[in-house]
């Protein structure tokens, strides 16, 4: 059997997307390559957000272009947001590419991968929307209890520093039921926790015209029996309707954590982002989420250093900081994207002013967030034990895993006590806090749980003769739409 291995680069969409990737290839008859080994296809699913994106693409293609010369046989293929930028010009660029094919086509990579096989030629196939929506192709899932479930695809919006629309297309929302059979068939297999996905999550409706659809869908995943976690990335402030608070609020499995991008606390950068919000709007949306959720931790995305940013257009971010107190940032320097309008925009801040800032606004925001996590010193959390969250747990000889407000939390277990798995549940008691985690040393009690069944489940097959967590998607209520997509969780 021929084995692959899937690279992932970007946003959640991404990661969603590479499951399907991985799906499409082992229901096509690959197995999955043993770590270490050389996987005879390579997939790389790019992201053209960042400026060094394309240099990370080159130079790790690069590396592999010695490995084919003396691997003929060795297929490389590229999709994702840069191949859909590039097009044509990834082979160009490096000849020694098989297949290069769009955020629109995914389910095209078999095909092209033997088209390219038998023919002895590259195949470059770049669609200008979805022939497929993503959701209805076979998924090879990473974990057992835990999954991304895509609402929609691609963004109306048109934020200046942003190339997603231009790669993913305008949105296109799938149906309620489509959406609720995928998350009840997941349950099925014993999946906890399910995050619905969109570039502009809380516009879902748009297609359909009910701008109410997003509280709704909330609602009625709350009525899914077995699923005990919801989650959502990323909502636009715009969207952001009262309804959708309400749902989070009266909707026990919803979670109370919620990502908002900002960008920038100044108006006139706003403005000039096209960001069609004011700060006293983003305010007053984290006020009424407070209101009622008293506990929700509130992440966001920050842009430092866009065209004509002034030091008092920064202090404004800085004062939204502190007003906000967020449990976590996602910081940016500002990056030139080709094809965006802030691209040709006068007045680009210097590099070194940009950096300046930067470290500002990080030691601001680390400040914030070890300052609310200290509140939490001394009280029990809940949390949903993962696998690969603690990268030093062996050293410290603790488990990790996310509390109900996504923060994450590292914890010891007394001696005597049977280790958990992945997908139980843990009560523990928070003893320290630092900026981006929490440790909890005083123990509880551990819940068995169905997720944590699928993952030990998970384990009694060897990888190479596993299909991994697979979920083929049957088409559900009405005919799926033909989306296109975003892919940036920059919203």
């Amino acid at each position: 059997m021929r084995t692959y291995e899937v690279r992932t680069y970007g946003c959640q969409m991404n990661v969603h997307d590479s499951e399907r990737l991985r799906g499409l290839l082992e229901d096509a008859g690959y197995v999955r390559a043993p770590e270490g080994d050389q996987a005879d296809v390579v997939v790389f699913n790019t992201c053209a957000v960042r400026e060094n994106a394309d240099n990370k693409l080159y130079g790790n293609l690069g590396h592999l272009a010695p490995v084919k010369a003396k691997k003929p046989d060795l297929q490389i293929a590229v999709g994702g947001c840069l191949a859909q930028k590039d097009k044509a010009s990834i082979v160009r660029k490096a000849p020694w590419v098989d297949v290069v094919f769009g955020t629109h086509n995914i389910g095209a990579l078999p095909v092209l991968l033997e088209r390219a096989r038998v023919e002895q030629e590259s195949q470059v196939e770049i669609l200008e929307s979805l022939d497929v929506f993503p959701s209805t192709l076979p998924t090879r899932r990473e974990s057992p209890y835990s999954a991304w479930v895509s609402v929609s695809v691609g963004c109306n919006n048109t934020c200046t520093f942003c190339i997603v629309p231009a790669l993913r297309g305008r949105e296109k929302d799938r149906r309620p039921g489509d959406i609720l059979a995928e998350v009840e068939a997941l349950v099925a297999e014993g999946v906890f926790e399910v995050t619905l996905l969109g570039q502009n999550v809380n516009s879902y409706g748009v297609e359909f015209g009910d701008r109410f659809a997003f509280g709704k869908l909330l609602r009625a995943c709350g009525g899914i029996e077995g699923l005990e976690r919801v989650r959502f990335t990323s909502p636009h402030p715009r969207d952001f309707t009262a309804d959708v608070i309400e749902a989070m609020a009266e909707t026990p499995n919803v979670m109370p954590s919620l990502h908002m991008p900002l960008q920038s606390g100044s108006d006139r950068v706003l403005k000039a982002m096209r960001r069609s919000y004011r700060r006293d709007r983003y305010l007053k949306i984290i006020e009424d989420v407070r209101a009622a959720m008293p506990d929700a931790a509130i992440t966001t995305d920050i842009i430092v250093g866009f065209p004509g940013e002034t030091e008092e257009d920064f202090q404004g971010t800085l004062d939204v900081v502190r007003q906000a107190r967020f449990a976590g940032a996602f910081t940016f320097q500002y990056s030139k994207r080709p094809g965006t309008p802030a691209e040709s925009m006068e007045e680009q801040v210097p590099r070194d002013v940009v950096q300046e800032r930067y470290e500002r606004l990080v030691a601001l925001q680390d400040d914030m967030a070890w300052d609310e996590n200290k509140k939490l010193v001394g009280r029990s959390v809940e949390v949903l034990i993962a696998e690969g969250e603690g990268r030093k747990d062996a050293a410290t000889h603790r488990l990790s895993g996310r509390a109900r407000d996504n923060r994450l939390v590292h914890f010891a277990l007394p001696e005597g006590v049977e280790t958990p798995r992945p997908g139980d549940l843990a009560t523990v008691e928070v003893t320290y806090a630092a900026p981006h985690h929490l440790v909890a040393d005083v123990f509880g009690a551990v819940r068995r749980t169905r997720a944590g069944d699928a993952w030990e489940r998970a384990q009694e097959t060897p990888e190479s003769a596993s299909p991994g967590v697979m979920l083929g998607m049957p088409t559900v209520g009405a005919t799926p739409l033909e989306p296109a997509t975003g892919g940036c969780q920059v919203g």
